[in-house]
């Protein structure tokens, strides 16, 4: 590698983030679903010819971290027959993916002298993956081959030209219309991708966009040491729960013993579920990346994020447990639960050392709620949505900044889709998308609230729902308080934990109550003025202002007469303490 300035270094880095952004919104702007053009679950990357991560767009974290093994497998087993013009589409969990609905789509570049030298990728969820059920969430599957179609690695463009036989398997294999022009809009960002890298290295030149790259993983491993340096050494443990998998099985535990060695770190998941008969399976390559996504919100957010990060630790999960399972195992809701509980595991073992830092950049998700009919009374033709506007609770505190509203850190830039278009697009009306009172974790500074979801369906529709967080909550940090438990109704029924093909008539409801975040801090050290605007704005009630803060608020909120009896509360949280 030759000598490179770390101004060039940079330079080269920054336009190659600029290209992830630039695919990103590429396939935003010409997807055909909602999934993809209206939330934008997608996000890019670049990687070196060996698979390392060498940058990204802002996008999901989960995404970003995951696409790596994927191609890494590929330069591996297609060693000497990539060529310009090549576009690769794989979403094997068992080759590095998360699930079965993440496909990753990555095209090969190469230097002056024809040897590989990056890759430009783009992942994005789909709507379907074929399989027993509908949306790529088959929660009751038994194995991964019920859950939809495999696809380890497929040449989709051979040196330029579409392989129409490809394309005509994929599409014989997945139920919605507009897949394969999803499909396509990954292809043409990826092509995109490439053709932008070549400029940067026609302009620059392979070897000083090789040693940039080199330059920037080592940059990020070497300042993430130098985090990793300043922590007390010493090994911190914690145990996290899912409330059940979705056929009912319960209290699905995942364990974790985070060792700081100097500037060495260890993240060893031994001693987490391993029962056989489970139903909730996080594959290695999503447990690696909510692990990465997690350590990197507790240091310096000007780290790159690259590969830099990956060596910095060493990431210990048994095979056969949850977080790896044997091949073939169902994996679909197993991307949320128990993979958002990694990242949990990490926040609660962290914030011995370092609380300062610390919360989780998780969602309680479940699964998608999705939505569908033989017939939309506008169109004549059957619809299927798949819930992309109801995403909100669960985000937590953090040191000198309460829990905001809608979307967890862990989605990255995901949209909360607006009503409007959920609207236009599917026989729906939404009647509700409250705030909760009393629903944020109490703590010095207040988890996010959650919030009362209700869709009103206008036709004869079909539900799948699988609900977490009943039990087991947000945790508190730092003497913080856990948020509130979800509870989701489809009709009368409730989802408990899990409702597949329930029909609604038309007139029937869907009523989602989202649980709110964790607090951090002692909820008795929180300013009772902050307390009282939390009133004010129906965030806290004046009863849940007593009962969780100390905090007496006297008068009406009907009445505009709220206001503060320091006196009071000053005696109240000297008794309490």
């Amino acid at each position: 590698m030759e000598a490179i300035d770390p101004v060039t270094a940079v330079v080269v880095r920054s336009a190659m983030e600029t290209i992830c952004f630039e695919m990103a919104t590429y396939v935003s702007r010409t997807a055909t679903t909602p999934i993809l053009n209206q939330s934008n679950e997608r996000n890019a990357t670049i990687l070196t010819g060996d698979g390392r991560l060498a940058a990204l767009s802002v996008g999901i974290p989960q995404f970003m971290l995951s696409s790596t093994l994927p191609v890494r497998f590929a330069s591996e087993f297609f060693e000497g027959d990539l060529h310009p013009g090549d576009v690769i589409v794989a979403n094997d969990p068992y080759h590095g993916g998360g699930h079965l609905p993440d496909f990753n789509v990555f095209s090969p570049v190469f230097g002056e002298d024809g040897e590989l030298l990056l890759f430009a990728s783009i992942q994005c969820h789909h709507g379907d993956t074929g399989g027993a059920m509908a949306g790529g969430y088959n929660v009751f599957a038994k194995d991964i081959w019920s859950e939809g179609t495999r696809y380890p690695l497929l040449k989709i463009v051979d040196a330029g030209k579409v392989r129409r036989d490809v394309e005509l398997t994929m599409r014989a294999n997945n139920r919605l219309p507009g897949f394969v022009g999803d499909l396509r809009s990954q292809v043409g960002a990826a092509q995109l991708g490439a053709r932008r890298l070549q400029e940067v290295i026609d302009q620059f030149g392979t070897a000083t966009v090789a040693a940039a790259v080199e330059w920037s993983i080592e940059d990020a491993a070497r300042r993430f040491r130098a985090e990793i340096a300043d922590w007390p050494d010493g090994t911190y443990e914690a145990d996290v729960y899912v409330d059940s998998d979705p056929a009912g099985n319960e209290d699905i535990h995942v364990h974790v013993a985070v060792t700081v060695d100097g500037e060495h770190l260890v993240i060893d998941f031994e001693g987490s579920d391993d029962r056989p008969h489970i139903q909730a399976w996080s594959t290695f390559g999503n447990t690696r990346g909510n692990a990465i996504a997690q350590l990197a919100s507790l240091v310096d957010p000007s780290i790159p994020k690259n590969e830099g990060f990956f060596d910095c630790l060493e990431l210990k999960v048994p095979l056969g447990c949850c977080l790896n399972p044997v091949e073939g195992k169902p994996v679909s809701s197993g991307t949320h639960h128990p993979g958002v509980e990694v990242g949990d595991a990490i926040a609660v073992a962290m914030s011995q050392i370092i609380p300062d830092r610390c919360a989780p950049q998780t969602y309680k998700f479940g699964a998608p709620r999705q939505m569908w009919g033989d017939l939309d009374p506008r169109t004549g033709k059957p619809f299927f949505d798949h819930g992309g506007e109801v995403s909100a609770g669960w985000v937590n505190a953090v040191k000198g900044v309460d829990g905001w509203g809608a979307l967890t850190g862990s989605v990255g830039n995901l949209i909360k889709a607006s009503a409007e278009m959920n609207e236009r697009l599917f026989p729906h009306i939404l009647r509700g998308r409250n705030y909760l009172t009393d629903s944020g974790g109490p703590g010095e500074f207040r988890g996010g609230c959650g919030s009362l979801f209700v869709k009103e369906v206008r036709t004869p529709t079909y539900v799948n729902q699988y609900v977490v967080n009943r039990r087991h909550l947000h945790p508190g940090i730092a003497g913080g308080l856990s948020g509130t438990p979800d509870q989701c109704m489809v009709g009368t029924e409730e989802a408990a934990p899990t409702v597949v093909g329930a029909l609604l008539e038309e007139g029937e409801r869907l009523v989602y109550r989202f649980g709110g975040g964790g607090g951090w801090g002692d909820p008795l050290d929180r300013d009772p003025n902050a307390v009282l605007d939390d009133v004010w704005d129906e965030y806290v009630s004046i009863d849940g202002a007593k009962r969780d803060y100390g905090v007496i608020v006297t008068g009406s909120l009907e009445d505009l007469t709220l206001d503060l009896d320091l006196d009071a509360t000053e005696l109240e949280r000297k008794g309490r303490r």
